[in-house]
């Protein structure tokens, strides 16, 4: 079983920066990849990005290309997002999950997952 909490969400004004981080809690976290998921009002949870169990390799969203960075401190078994140039259409809830399979953008891909943490940005 793995439980995971989100933090370091609030109110931003367009153009501001934000991390996210993703704590975690059991003794498999290093043999999963984690990914960044966000779900805004009225919309479907879209992927956002992921990175590999070891931390060589991530993966993003289009949109988050060149804006987002995702890291892992393996150490500390916690998972950062990193957003910069935010925009209000990135308000929404962040989650953080866990998966067994790369590369995978699915929510249902992922088995476990935080209760996400709110970042609105303000225009």
């Amino acid at each position: 079983q793995v439980q995971l909490q989100e933090s370091g969400g609030g109110l931003v004004q367009a153009g501001g920066s934000m991390r996210l981080s993703c704590t975690t809690s059991g003794r498999t976290f290093n043999s999963y990849h984690m990914g960044w998921f966000r779900q805004a009002p009225g919309k479907e949870r879209e992927f956002v990005a992921a990175v590999t169990s070891s931390g060589y390799s991530t993966f993003y969203a289009d949109f988050a290309k060149g804006r987002f960075t995702i890291s892992r401190a393996s150490a500390e078994g916690t998972v950062f997002l990193q957003m910069s140039s935010l925009k209000p259409e990135d308000t929404a809830v962040y989650s953080c999950a866990t998966t067994r399979n790369w590369i995978r953008q699915s929510p249902s891909d992922y088995n476990y997952w935080g209760q996400g943490t709110q970042v609105t940005v303000s225009s």
